[in-house]
């Protein structure tokens, strides 16, 4: 469960979504949104949210592997931080009209991995477009696409979600690959209840604000550098600024078996505050078991844990960070990985 401190700063992030908190690239891709798409109603709620709004309403299996702990930021029993926006979709759908499109904009909480592409506190959007008659998934990818990535090439393949039925991920070919973007599908039926017919959809508002302008890096999009800042108030192509270099530290910790590079990624987000860790790799899991006796006793392993060597990657978006910073956080992350081990 999430501490008192670990709560109160979850919630001071701030949504870039959201104007009253300032302006920001986002929301005119949101604003797009609006245009492109009929009948238009923003929803926004608090992201504290029954358990029961981010699972059970939406059809996810009492045995789901999203729901363990390791992925989701509980409050309570009976109350989390939600870990998509389809959270709002169930008590939106009580009070909405037919023939209406629902945007869902806001954070989102996730233990992720540590890289260029992830955030612990990402921004999503839903897109639900509830009819009285049958419209075409298609219309609505080709619409959403087309309004906030004008000229990229996309593509869909199925995927599966709880809540859809026949449902695709949406991939736009950026740099030379495909890069995801969300998910859709036609909106099943133990979700929309009474309505006739629906389409959801949901979008990484990050990455699509990223591809957009050409952003290098998701920590970009917060920082405060009056050279970046400056240039996330409009839809025009980013413009880099000198890159600095990048240091890396190895560091060797002892955890969980069932750890992960998100879990482990949620934790080293927690110990750096500065935001200064751009990524994580694991180069090695060794089971505890298998170490040498006096490598086991020395790093003081035991069953059912294993022996991890990460590789941290650590730059600052606007200076060079110095060999003291970087040793520092190193310890840092040493101590603070080792402190919170089983």
């Amino acid at each position: 469960m999430y501490r008192t401190d670990e709560l109160v700063r979850a919630l001071n992030v701030r949504d870039l979504t959201d104007p009253a908190q300032g302006p920001h690239a986002m929301q005119l891709l949101i604003a797009d949104l609006k245009a492109a798409l009929p009948d238009t109603e923003e929803v926004r709620h608090h992201p504290l949210v029954p358990v029961e709004h981010n699972y059970e309403h939406l059809g996810y299996p009492a045995d789901a592997v999203t729901r363990d702990a390791r992925y989701t930021r509980y409050v309570s029993e009976t109350c989390m931080l939600r870990s998509h926006t389809t959270a709002m979709i169930p008590s939106a759908l009580k009070h909405a009209q037919p023939d209406v499109t629902l945007l869902c904009p806001g954070l989102v909480y996730r233990r992720d991995t540590v890289d260029r592409l992830h955030t612990g506190t990402p921004h999503q959007l839903e897109v639900w477009r509830i009819t009285r008659d049958a419209e075409r998934l298609e219309d609505l990818i080709h619409t959403v696409v087309s309004t906030v990535l004008p000229g990229k090439r996309y593509r869909t393949t199925e995927a599966q979600h709880p809540y859809t039925t026949d449902g695709r991920q949406v991939d736009v070919w950026h740099d030379g690959q495909w890069v995801e973007i969300g998910e859709c599908g036609y909106a099943a039926r133990h979700v929309l209840k009474d309505h006739p017919h629906g389409l959801a959809m949901g979008l990484g508002l990050d990455r699509l604000v990223m591809l957009r302008k050409g952003v290098p890096d998701i920590r970009l999009l917060r920082t405060e550098d009056p050279r970046i800042a400056s240039q996330l108030q409009d839809l025009t192509p980013y413009r880099p600024i000198s890159r600095h270099p990048a240091a890396t530290r190895d560091i060797s910790i002892v955890a969980d078996e069932n750890a992960d590079a998100e879990t482990l990624g949620d934790r080293i987000r927690a110990l750096d505050p500065r935001d200064l860790v751009e990524e994580i790799a694991i180069l090695s899991e060794t089971p505890a078991h298998e170490l040498p006796e006096h490598v086991r006793e020395r790093l003081g392993a035991g069953p059912g844990q294993k022996n991890v060597l990460i590789r941290v990657t650590m730059r600052a978006p606007e200076r060079t960070l110095t060999d003291r910073e970087t040793n520092e956080l190193r310890d840092r992350l040493l101590q603070g990985l080792r402190a919170t081990a089983p």
